[in-house]
């Protein structure tokens, strides 16, 4: 199987099937990476389409500094940060929430989705960046412009306030009296 930054240099080159190539590897994750952000369906599907739209814009300046996939989602959270302003500039404060998590027990499902609302912005996104979409600490570290460690800590005090939200206030007073 071809690399995505060969696939890209190839589609440098003038390769129209490289560039198919990437797009059905990346068209259901990059929905998905703005469904769970918004709460609009067509506005993700737009999103994932502008996102692809930016690649074939910057082919020409396209470099294999980093992962094709960090490039593909640094371009992805750039979009969704205009999206929030614009928003924010038009008081249009459409629910933003994340996704419920697969789960045959749709009642765990939402109970999973109010906890990640809950969550500051910052933990939230490293969470989502790492459980979701599935990114190496790298690669979240070079999306967001902060250090591995931060990404580490961030996403152990995400995953510790998710589970202080998710196990019942009864629960962890009867452990405490065992």
């Amino acid at each position: 199987m071809t690399s995505d930054e060969q696939l890209m240099l190839d589609f440098q080159q003038g390769s129209r099937e490289a560039f198919i190539e990437l797009f059905e590897r990346y068209r259901e994750p990059m929905y998905g990476f703005f469904r769970r952000r918004l709460n609009e369906a067509a506005r993700a599907e737009d999103l994932a389409q502008e996102t692809f739209l930016a690649v074939l814009r910057g082919v020409s300046r396209y470099e294999p500094r980093a992962l094709f996939r960090t490039y593909l989602y640094g371009i992805a959270l750039n979009l969704l940060a205009a999206e929030r302003r614009k928003r924010s500039r038009e008081g249009t404060h459409a629910e933003e929430a994340p996704e419920p998590a697969v789960s045959t027990d749709p009642e765990a499902s939402l109970w999973v989705q109010r906890a990640i609302e809950k969550l500051d912005a910052d933990a939230c996104e490293v969470l989502l960046l790492r459980e979701y979409e599935q990114l190496s600490y790298a690669e979240i570290a070079a999306l967001l412009r902060v250090p591995v460690n931060t990404v580490r800590s961030r996403l152990f005090r995400a995953r510790m306030a998710l589970k202080e939200l998710l196990v019942p206030q009864q629960g962890r007073s009867q452990e405490r009296n065992s």
